[in-house]
This record gives structure tokens, C-alpha cells and sequence, in this order.
């Protein structure tokens, strides 16, 4: 299992609802039994963090994907940059050291485990989902972000739901969610839709938009700031109700238990003293490079209520 499904019926996260939808009361179960953890003390560090105070250095990792982290005239940006910016701080503090350099690593969707589970990355800071098959060789910090799968479309195009993909070429990113939570949900349900993978949501975009394919399956917020960047965003829309839900969070090692008691730490200041609110605010409401134009996705309500109680926990 990759992900976890909800027949969640809202045709965007942007829209607040007065009435939370069974997702919501289903993660408020879950939530209710649930009590923010304190971590134990000190624990012994792993090899990540020996590396980072031997070195002086560390290493972030990133899948490209505006507006979490993305190059914008020479330099690594973005929402998950940003927080990660503040983890590299708290860890520089905590092994007293007076400088951390930071060397950031691009990586595409399938090398991001191998990258952290070689050592070659000490912390991965994009758009990557945390789930249970994932946790089986790495861990997660507190979910900077919650979305799900949803698809583009040409906005000429009659498709509304991931059934009328029948007999049409449907394109997900290797090694993402979004492309197994497609594969098993076409097979399970006998669909004969044509899924078909590609190696960045800038490559399934452009088919999208040629004709060569019917639509682009990936998280929704992805979807969004892709079609933003486009010469004439008005040419592609963004169908369907959500497959999946997925919550998004910094990855690290399973060998470090000391560095990720300080991400977690860090990621729970952040929350409880609203900076990551303002973090939010600054990446999905706010007009951002390279064309400064503003996604105006404003929190949703999965992530305001995961937030009331952080927690590296999720349920899937």
C-alpha cells in the first residue's frame, strides 16, 4: 500500500466548508486519540548527523516542483526550502556549530529514497508523500502540506472524473503516488484507460497541452502552480475529485534518530509560534517567482486541523 483513499466530494482544497466532509471526521476520529508526543531526550546520533558535525556541511535534496523548491535566477526557493532553511538552523544551534554550509541536491521523483537511504542527502525538502511503504526505509517530520490526486485537462476537454479517462492516455510522474494510486485504481476498476509515466510534470504538461495525452494525474497543488507558469494558464483547467489524500513532509533517514527528533522539534516550533502559517501565506497566497503571479490557495482545512496537533504520525 503507497497511499491511502478517501472518497473525499470537493471539486478543490481552495473551498472552505461550513460542514467538514467525511475525510474530516474520519481524521478527527483518528485525532481524538491521539496526544502531541514529547520526545525523549537525547538519543544516539546517527550517521547523518556525525556526517553534518564532522563536515560543517549538509546536504538538502529536492524534487523540483514550484512553489516547494525550485531554482529562480541561481538560487533554491520555495515553501519546503524555507522550512528547511529553519531545520538547518536548530541543527547548526544544536551541535554548536558557528556555521553550516548547505549544498541543495535536484532529484528526480525516483532517486529522492535512494538518495537519503545512500547518505548522499541528509534531509529530502520537496513535494514527497509520507506513507507507509516509504516509512519501511525512511522517516518523516511533522506534513508541511496535505493534497491529493487530481487532473489536468485541456479546458476544451469534456473529461469531469477519472472514469472518462476510458480509452484515453492518462500521464503521472515516475516513482510519485499519484502514478501507483492510477495504476491501481484503473486495474481494481477495469477502467481501460492508457496510464503511461513520464519523468517530470513539465514533460506530462507539454503532452498534455500538444494533444499526445488526455490528462496529467499528481497532486493537485503541483497541478495548480504548473499551469500557472504556462504562457496562457487559461488553456488548462484542473478536473476531478480527489483519489487520494496525501500528506506531504520532509524526509530523512530511519538512522537518525537524534536529527529527526530535531526536525520535529523545529517543525512544531514553527506551527505553535505561526511562522509556518506565515510560510504558507508567503508560497501559496502571495505573488511568487518567476512570473510573480499568486496561487491564492488559501490553507485547507486538512492541513489547519492536522496542525492543531503536529505530529509525524499519519494515517496510511
Amino acid at each position: 500500500m503507497t497511499t491511502f483513499i478517501f472518497d473525499v466530494p470537493l471539486a478543490d482544497l481552495r473551498t472552505q466548508q461550513k460542514t467538514p466532509p467525511m475525510a474530516t471526521l474520519r481524521w478527527h476520529g483518528l485525532w481524538s486519540a491521539m496526544v502531541l508526543s514529547t520526545l525523549a531526550g537525547p538519543t544516539m546520533a546517527g550517521p547523518s548527523l556525525d556526517r553534518i558535525k564532522a563536515t560543517e556541511k549538509i546536504t538538502i535534496a529536492y524534487l523540483t516542483g514550484s512553489p516547494f523548491a525550485y531554482v529562480h535566477e541561481g538560487k533554491t526557493v520555495g515553501y519546503t526550502i524555507d522550512l528547511c532553511g529553519n531545520i538547518v538552523e536548530a541543527i547548526r544551534k544544536s551541535l554548536n556549530l558557528k556555521s553550516l554550509q548547505v549544498t541543495y541536491l535536484p532529484v528526480a521523483a525516483s532517486e529522492r529514497l535512494p538518495t537519503i537511504i545512500a547518505g548522499k542527502a541528509d534531509l529530502e525538502c520537496g513535494s514527497t508523500t509520507n506513507n507507509a511503504e516509504r516509512r519501511k526505509s525512511v522517516a518523516f517530520t511533522v506534513p508541511h502540506y496535505i493534497t491529493g490526486t487530481r487532473y489536468a485537462v485541456r479546458s476544451d476537454s469534456p473529461v469531469t472524473s477519472l472514469r472518462e479517462f476510458a480509452n484515453k492516455r492518462l500521464l503521472s510522474v515516475a516513482g510519485t503516488t499519484p502514478l501507483t494510486s492510477i495504476t491501481n485504481a484503473n486495474r481494481d476498476g477495469f477502467l481501460g484507460i492508457q496510464v503511461d509515466s513520464v519523468n517530470s510534470d513539465t514533460e506530462a504538461i507539454a503532452a498534455v497541452a500538444s494533444g499526445r495525452a488526455e490528462g496529467f494525474a499528481f497532486d493537485d497543488i503541483l497541478l495548480y502552480s504548473s499551469i500557472s507558469e504556462l504562457p496562457d494558464p487559461r488553456s488548462m483547467k484542473v478536473i476531478g475529485s480527489f483519489l487520494t489524500i496525501e500528506p506531504l513532509a520532509i524526509m530523512l533517514s530511519k538512522n537518525d534518530p537524534e536529527l529527526k527528533q530535531i526536525a520535529d522539534s523545529e517543525m512544531k516550533r514553527l506551527i505553535f509560534n505561526k511562522d509556518a502559517y506565515k510560510l504558507y501565506q508567503r508560497w501559496f497566497e502571495k505573488p511568487i517567482p518567476p512570473n510573480g503571479r499568486a496561487l491564492n490557495i488559501p490553507m485547507n482545512y486538512l492541513l489547519k486541523d492536522f496542525w492543531k496537533y503536529p505530529s509525524d504520525w499519519v494515517p496510511n
